[in-house]
């Protein structure tokens, strides 16, 4: 539950590198634009694969994910038998946290949202959870891909 206001990191979450480097990859193709997509999970509850999505409002601030494109990364997750696991977006300029719509706009409690920092060299991932307004945010491990959640 935590203090109020700021919360303490909380758990350790792992990415696979390879993933990682499909976030930020698709993210700084489409900059100055925020980037934006799916990341889903195995049965067992690992990050398995990175389903970008296209940014329907073309925005350098915002992003909402092209309706016909998110569907289709929805149907490959039942389809595949995985899970969503986080939704990611890019800030191509400014820090790697929530923003007011971002917060408001998290509909998905149970699942983690990453986001990518552009404006560092090299860019930055930060992993969080947004319930009911509250943002806690976690330790997010890059790891070699042959390493499995420690769970």
């Amino acid at each position: 539950m935590g203090m109020p206001g700021s919360r303490p990191l909380n758990r350790e979450i792992l990415l696979p590198a390879s993933l990682s480097k499909e976030i930020l990859v698709h993210c700084l193709s489409v900059r100055p634009e925020e980037g934006c997509g799916l990341v889903a999970a195995d049965s067992s509850g690992r990050a398995v694969a990175v389903l970008p999505i296209t940014n329907a409002l073309h925005s350098p601030v915002r992003y909402q994910m092209e309706t016909r494109e998110q569907f289709d990364a929805m149907k490959r997750l039942r389809r595949e038998g995985w899970s969503l696991w986080a939704i990611f977006h890019s800030h191509p300029h400014s820090e790697p946290a929530p923003s007011p719509t971002d917060i408001r706009l998290a509909f998905y409690p149970d699942c983690l949202y990453i986001i990518a920092g552009l404006g560092t060299d090299p860019p930055i991932l930060r992993c969080f959870s947004i319930v009911d307004g509250k943002i806690s945010e976690h330790i997010l491990r890059i790891v070699p891909d042959s390493v499995t959640n420690l769970d």
